[in-house]
């Protein structure tokens, strides 16, 4: 497997992928820039959507345009760079919280985990916005799904929507969790897969860290791959939790991979660059940048949000 350089100018942290099979594009955001960027990898051109504040995550909704969280809310738009409104708005303050990984569930459910960026509350955790009742006139709901954690990532669901997977990256830790969809619950938490913690005095490349789970996707033989940030790999498990292969990347930080293109056996993978030494920078030029790769299996669809 071979990577391929899709954008060469470096977001600071690349996150939220996902291929948007109507539109055979790619769209990603950088949280810290405040932008939302899509890609046509056929033209090889680029469009950016400046934003007024952070974007976590985003998703295609059904009805057209997008689903976003920002620190201060979440918003939908009816069309690229249209006009945001705010659907609902989570119960922290973002002063010191933000929103950060998330994507819909096959219901059309908005999964939206959050980060606690003084990494010391631990009071981070995982929402999940129903707007299913819209077109009755009753506003989304938004309920707290699971915590606490410190940096919500790694979010992803088996092919049968049974399992449920989220990671606490400074814990080094990816959870499961069974679910119910029709109730919308949550079951049996247990510890997917614990990685070895940050060796102390840590310098970048050092061969004996794996990394720490960042985001994640699941392919349709339900592996789970994910992105292993300042592992400079991918790991892939079996659903059973054992670990099938490690990848390795061209970047110290690769952050969250999707599957896309026609058959969904393209995988696109971000990464950041953002507040990395300039000695990393200088031993990882793609930093930032986002790849590609042919895989064997292919990778489950986008979601949609329902509204």
């Amino acid at each position: 497997m071979t990577w391929q350089t899709l954008t060469t100018t470096p977001c600071e942290l690349g996150e939220s992928p996902f291929w948007h099979p109507h539109e055979q594009m790619l769209y990603w955001v950088d949280i810290p820039g405040r932008k939302i960027q899509r890609a046509n990898v056929y033209l090889g051109t680029v469009e950016t959507w400046d934003l007024p504040t952070e974007p976590g995550c985003i998703a295609p909704a059904a009805s057209g345009g997008l689903v976003m969280a920002l620190r201060h809310g979440v918003f939908r738009a009816h069309s690229w760079g249209g006009e945001l409104q705010r659907i609902a708005t989570m119960d922290y303050d973002p002063s010191r919280m933000r929103a950060n990984d998330g994507k819909c569930d096959a219901m059309g459910r908005f999964w939206i985990g959050t980060i606690d960026e003084g990494r010391s509350a631990h009071d981070a955790a995982l929402f999940c916005l129903d707007g299913r009742g819209g077109h009755s006139g009753s506003p989304p709901t938004l309920n707290r799904m699971a915590g606490p954690a410190t940096t919500a990532n790694g979010l992803a669901w088996s092919p049968d929507g049974r399992t449920l997977y989220w990671a606490d990256t400074p814990a080094h830790v990816v959870w499961a969790w069974d679910v119910e969809a029709t109730t919308n619950t949550l079951s049996a938490q247990r510890t997917f897969h614990q990685f070895s913690p940050k060796p102390a005095e840590w310098q970048f490349a050092q061969a004996d860290y794996q990394g720490r789970p960042d985001g994640a996707a699941v392919d349709l033989d339900g592996n789970y791959w994910v992105a292993m940030f300042e592992g400079g790999r991918l790991c892939q498990f079996a659903a059973d939790g054992r670990l099938l292969a490690e990848v390795p990347t061209p970047l110290q930080c690769p952050t969250m991979p999707c599957f896309g293109g026609d058959d969904l056996r393209t995988l696109y993978l971000t990464s950041a660059s953002y507040r990395r030494s300039p000695a990393e920078l200088q031993a990882f030029p793609l930093s930032g940048c986002v790849l590609s790769m042919r895989v064997e299996v292919p990778g489950l669809p986008v979601n949609f949000y329902a509204d």
